[in-house]
């Protein structure tokens, strides 16, 4: 396919000319390949990991190597996971999100393809998601594989921690508490109800691969669409900037939606710096009929 030739924008909002760029884009080419980070999702009062540089605001998540090393690493973790889950788990679906299920319906989202582990696409009414990090409402154990709610678990660590009951922290997209907690030692992580073994959040951490029947599964879906939209993701981690290096040898023209810099923009045939509610919203209004 040729390029699009639309402008790039500059301003921090996109502008008549910019929104008028991405619906022709969308006329061209509508059948989208729609990938997704922490940034459509913090209108639902979930704060993001980067900063406008794609830079950590805090210190990066734990590993998968760090948590599954040692208890104190455990502690430290499921504690800042009992202050922050219940943020991204009260957490509602916004106007981004329901514009993208709004385009699903019309037949411009074929798949949706999200890095975030919220679950707030398919809460929004998104059918066909694939989520590449998991979902942070389920919990595996390692030892016998089955599989918990993070509900129950929340139950279990707030009976079993009272002195965390009312603490508050600031949180991330994966439900992690900005804490540092004085009394880590004490602190009684969860077991496995069934055989007491170590129970893992169903999501990728760090330091992990991404399941290989859902790279493949994203891969198919690349294929089948005539070009990415890359909607509130800085793209730094390689596990979804590689679908947009992919798309460009299969030359598929890629569109991003997001404030700051990506780890794609010399691959970007039209850059849309504005908040994805806004730019999302305004595109289904113009596609989707009421």
């Amino acid at each position: 396919m040729e390029p699009f030739s639309g402008s790039h924008a500059d301003s921090q909002y996109a502008d008549s000319r910019t929104l008028d760029d991405l619906h022709s884009f969308v006329q061209r080419y509508p059948r989208l390949f729609v990938l997704t980070g922490a940034g459509i999702s913090t209108d639902s009062g979930i704060p993001g990991y980067r900063d406008d540089n794609g830079e950590w605001k805090r210190s990066p998540p734990i590993t998968l190597q760090e948590f599954l090393g040692t208890i104190a690493m455990r502690q430290r973790y499921w504690a800042r996971s009992m202050v922050g889950w219940p943020v991204v788990a009260d957490a509602q679906p916004n106007a981004a999100h329901t514009a993208l299920a709004r385009l699903e319906a019309a037949g411009h989202v074929p798949t949706l393809v999200t890095q975030n582990v919220d679950g707030l696409h398919q809460r929004a009414g998104s059918r066909d998601v694939i989520e590449l990090h998991g979902g942070i409402n389920g919990v595996t154990c390692l030892d016998c594989g089955m599989q918990h709610t993070r509900a129950s678990i929340q139950q279990t660590l707030e009976a079993e921690n009272p002195g965390l009951l009312n603490v508050t922290a600031e949180t991330t997209a994966d439900g992690d508490a900005h804490l540092e907690w004085h009394d880590l030692e004490a602190f009684r992580i969860p077991a496995c109800s069934n055989c007491g073994g170590l129970l893992k959040p169903a999501v990728v951490f760090f330091g992990e691969s991404v399941p290989r029947e859902r790279v493949e599964a994203a891969s198919h879906a690349l294929d089948a669409a005539d070009a990415v939209l890359v909607v509130g993701s800085s793209l730094m981690v390689y596990s979804g900037y590689r679908f947009c290096v992919w798309a460009q040898k299969a030359g598929k023209p890629v569109v991003a939606i997001n404030l700051g810099r990506t780890r794609a923009d010399p691959l970007l045939s039209l850059k849309i710096a504005a908040p994805c509610a806004d730019a999302l919203t305004a595109l289904a209004g113009r596609l989707v009929p009421d």
